[in-house]
């Protein structure tokens, strides 16, 4: 466990503040995160097989998840606005667990990270998968939402060591 820092979106009277950002320095940062849809097969195959009649579900997830990343700073509060760089979306159907793995990287050269965003990118991609194929399976879940990696700015390189 790393040493705990102040929580910095209060001010020393506990009232809710932006984190004044002006005084960072830009540095290129990246964040990467992961997490995942399972669902019956006979749902992964009609998915990799572009067979629902709602379209390709990997296409328009990774469209709502870049979308998503975009929009971070409208969703969250006290998030700032940011000029991401680039965002992709990944997807690894694993056909033996039923599941469809989904990660997303976002960059940005900028006074504060992406992490936001790209987790942001991962839920908001696995709810479209979701979305898309609920009238055939409505027991899938979404799950395991994280963050891998992180780098840039003050706090350095973060890479996630462990699995849970």
């Amino acid at each position: 466990m790393t040493e705990q820092t102040p929580l910095t979106h209060f001010d020393a009277q506990g009232a809710t503040r932006m984190v004044d950002v002006s005084a960072k320095a830009h540095t290129e940062r990246l964040a990467v995160a992961a997490g995942e849809v399972t669902m019956q097969a006979d749902t992964l195959q009609l998915i990799l097989n572009r067979q629902l009649s709602k379209g390709d579900v990997l296409e328009v997830a990774r469209i709502a998840g870049i979308m998503a990343a975009k929009q971070v700073d409208r969703l969250i509060p006290l998030c700032h606005s940011l000029h991401l760089a680039a965002v992709t979306i990944e997807f690894t159907p694993d056909s033996a667990a039923h599941r469809i793995g989904i990660i997303a990287r976002v960059r940005t050269c900028g006074q504060t990270g992406v992490e936001m965003e790209a987790l942001t990118a991962v839920t908001v991609a696995g709810l479209t998968i979701y979305d898309m194929c609920k009238a055939v399976d409505r027991s899938m879940e979404m799950g395991r939402v994280r963050l891998l990696e992180k780098t840039g700015g003050k706090s350095g390189h973060f890479v996630r060591t462990a699995e849970c």
